[in-house]
């Protein structure tokens, strides 16, 4: 595996720093740290990757500089707007772009495993999904949930549910076509999902803890190396991690 050369943007948050401490690792060189402030024109220059764990605004711009210059750009910032959205994914026409809510590959195998048990539970069994984070955390629900609950809408019973979050005053029999969505927020907690399937007799529970951050940034730079020389188009984990197929 030839040394990954990466720009790193959001490089003074817990992810950034996470990154740069770890590159050595992942067989990966630091050319470029940017952070909120710095100018993002020329961001992609001399690298192989761009890596983005910063703000949403920042990430239509790394796309644009990614593109220009042919590299893949691999994103795990969160809460972009639908402008912010169509922009980013005009640039899937030139580059390979890996988008992800979270790079974990036991997060991702729990996605896998969340789409498989939807599709033999779905018709009989009421899904609910949960997710803690560290009181930080400024969006909600986590992208992992939403990529859970995008999971469960694979089952053909749950293909037009919605998503219910959280619940207050007369809400009424909890209907079939509906997928509970919780987030909570306190302390340092890094990250944890759970998938419930909720039977007449039984309740079977999928989680995954995260006790590192080390996790996520060892998945994007795994991510980062897979990506060079994919053809252009969206992808995520499942793609990196050839689960998609066995799906």
């Amino acid at each position: 595996m030839n040394t990954l050369k990466v720009a790193i943007c959001g490089a003074c948050g817990r992810m950034g720093k996470t990154l740069a401490g770890l590159a050595p690792e992942e067989k990966a060189q630091v050319l470029r740290e940017l952070d909120m402030g710095d100018d993002l024109t020329g961001a992609a220059e001399g690298c192989d990757a761009v890596i983005d764990f910063s703000a949403h605004a920042a990430t239509p711009l790394l796309a644009e500089g990614c593109a220009d210059a042919g590299i893949p750009l691999i994103i795990g910032t969160t809460g972009h707007s639908e402008p912010e959205r169509k922009s980013i994914l005009e640039a899937t026409a030139l580059i390979p772009i890996v988008w992800a809510g979270n790079y974990s590959v036991g997060v991702n195998l729990l996605l896998h495993l969340a789409e498989t048990a939807g599709r033999v539970l779905a018709d009989r069994y009421d899904a609910e999904i949960t997710e803690v984070h560290h009181r930080h955390k400024k969006d909600a629900p986590s992208g992992t949930a939403l990529a859970l609950a995008e999971a469960l809408q694979a089952a053909p019973p749950l293909a037009e549910a919605g998503l219910r979050h959280g619940r207050e005053g007369e809400t009424g029999e909890r209907s079939d076509r509906e997928i509970g969505v919780h987030a909570l927020r306190g302390g340092e907690v890094i990250g944890e999902h759970t998938v419930f399937f909720f039977g007449e007799h039984d309740r079977i529970e999928l989680t995954h803890r995260a006790a590192d951050r080390r996790i996520f940034a060892s998945g994007a730079f795994r991510a980062a190396h897979w990506a060079i020389g994919q053809e252009p188009g969206r992808y995520d984990m499942r793609d990196v991690l050839s689960l998609r197929s066995s799906t």
